[in-house]
């Protein structure tokens, strides 16, 4: 895949996000990723050697605050930003254009992994389907149903919660990892995709197999 930022331009992307205020590394990164719509986030590992290297050319002051360390654009580093506004807004367009690109390979990769989602959701729809007829077979129970059903039995009727406790926990789990997800990052397209997606595919094998 060719690289998100061209040579230098992630060096004059943090001056930039530094024009609005002092920050620490976590923000700068969390700000990169909004940027990119969460389809790319730099790891520490580029972001720092970088503030690093910008500290040493006297465009980026520090302060240490507890545990954290504050970088601030400096009267240097706001002249070179000035002078450089054009290559910025190139930049900018460069950007646009890499979070279109990674969206669609994003999409690409859903479209494959949910091809194979889809095989092994039927596979193991199939197999449980043949489990219970040759159970059903050997043992004759029946369908859950209401006490007076014909179809009716305790088997039944545990099989039927144990189902809908399933569920359930699933929603649950499910929220709870949105929210804590939500709590850092914005939920993005691409992941309300694969939920709706993922979700679809489970409830039509779901349905496939109370029917079969």
């Amino acid at each position: 895949m060719p690289p998100v930022f061209a040579h230098g331009a992630l060096r004059l992307y943090l001056l930039a996000l530094l024009e609005t205020g002092p920050k620490h590394g976590y923000e700068l990164i969390k700000a990169l990723s909004e940027r990119f719509g969460g389809t790319y986030s730099p790891s520490a590992g580029t972001i720092y050697p970088r503030l690093g290297k910008l500290e040493e050319e006297g465009l980026v002051a520090t302060r240490t605050e507890g545990r954290r360390t504050n970088y601030s654009i400096t009267p240097a580093g706001l002249t070179e930003l000035n002078s450089r506004r054009d290559e910025l807004a190139g930049v900018e367009n460069d950007i646009s254009a890499s979070v279109r690109r990674l969206a669609d390979n994003l999409r690409q990769d859903i479209r494959v992994n949910m091809r194979g989602l889809r095989a092994d959701l039927a596979a193991t729809a199939e197999a449980a389907r043949t489990s219970a007829r040759a159970a059903g077979s050997a043992g004759g129970t029946g369908t859950a149903g209401g006490a007076g059903s014909p179809w009716y039995s305790p088997e039944g009727e545990r099989r039927l919660k144990e189902a809908e406790m399933l569920v359930q926990a699933f929603r649950d789990d499910m929220r709870v990892e949105l929210r804590r997800h939500a709590g850092s990052h914005p939920v993005t397209a691409v992941t309300l995709e694969t939920v709706r997606t993922v979700l679809d595919q489970a409830r039509i094998s779901i349905r496939n197999s109370l029917e079969g």
